[in-house]
């Protein structure tokens, strides 16, 4: 039980990620990667160190390739996502990951995906539908960003998946992925954006960012999973979408409307409908 709530902490650091985001608005997104994963990779590496664990950063290529894309990947999205798009619009659609998880593991792991999960994943993107085309109207550069935010899904979806290929890859290892995160992410800002100074409101988001959401979370997710109960952590996940939402609407980044509360109750009800099939 003590390995489900490890995974549980994860769930409520990772309901903090858009509001962190946030938080650090004005940073270009590929830094705000950057200085998160450069944090995460930092204590990562240190608690690793300390515990005499640094061998757990030999891996395959293939391991590598995995864990540094998956997470360099969906977080530079995310932070794109929430800086060209409305924050509460596009931090719903990145949600709709639970919900492809459900419909690639057809495909990549060979499972059968059922009436009940394809109904799931049917009103999640319904809700999806709902909260773009239910009339309000977007500026030009907020259409990029759900774009991003869509594109985010689809990455942590197939990072998702596809690591059962990966299940012997020890937790500690994620400190190594979080470090080639930053080294990426770093590499990409230098060639593909301005540099910005950030001010103490904005190193404060990415130190948080680094520590918890970016950080721990990923390292108590991957106890939990392995030690713990993978079902109900599974389904307890469709409650995060609900509560970043809610902080994000606490924190004056968005309104609640009745659009909203229905697309957000398709959204988190479809992925609990998929995750509860049998």
């Amino acid at each position: 039980m003590s390995a489900t709530l490890l995974g549980v902490g994860a769930l409520l650091l990772w309901a903090f990620l858009a509001l962190l985001s946030k938080l650090a608005a004005g940073l270009p997104p590929l830094q705000l990667t950057a200085m998160s994963f450069a944090v995460a990779a930092l204590v990562g590496m240190a608690v690793i160190a300390a515990r005499g664990e640094l061998r757990a950063l030999r891996q395959r290529p293939l391991a590598w390739a995995h864990g540094v894309g998956g997470l360099f990947g969906y977080h530079a999205l995310y932070f794109a996502a929430l800086a060209y798009a409305p924050a509460v619009e596009a931090n719903l659609l990145n949600y709709l990951w639970p919900l492809l998880i459900v419909l690639f593991s057809g495909p990549i792991l060979g499972l059968r995906l059922g009436p009940r999960r394809l109904a799931g994943v049917a009103l999640g993107f319904a809700g999806c539908a709902l909260l773009l085309g239910g009339g309000a109207r977007f500026p030009a550069e907020a259409w990029f960003g759900f774009l991003c935010a869509v594109g985010c899904a689809l990455v942590w979806a197939l990072y998702s998946v596809t690591a059962k290929r990966l299940s012997a890859v020890p937790t500690e290892a994620v400190a190594g992925f979080c470090a080639g995160a930053a080294v990426l992410a770093l590499v990409a800002h230098l060639a593909l954006e301005p540099s910005v100074a950030p001010d103490a409101r904005q190193a404060l988001a990415a130190l948080l960012l680094g520590l918890g959401p970016v950080g721990a979370a990923f390292f108590l997710w991957d106890l939990g999973m392995k030690r713990g109960d993978p079902r109900l952590l599974g389904t307890l996940a469709y409650a995060v979408p609900v509560a970043s939402t809610l902080l994000l609407i606490a924190a004056g980044a968005g309104a609640f409307t009745w659009n909203l509360a229905v697309a957000l109750a398709l959204v988190a009800g479809g992925g609990w409908l998929a995750a509860t099939a049998r």
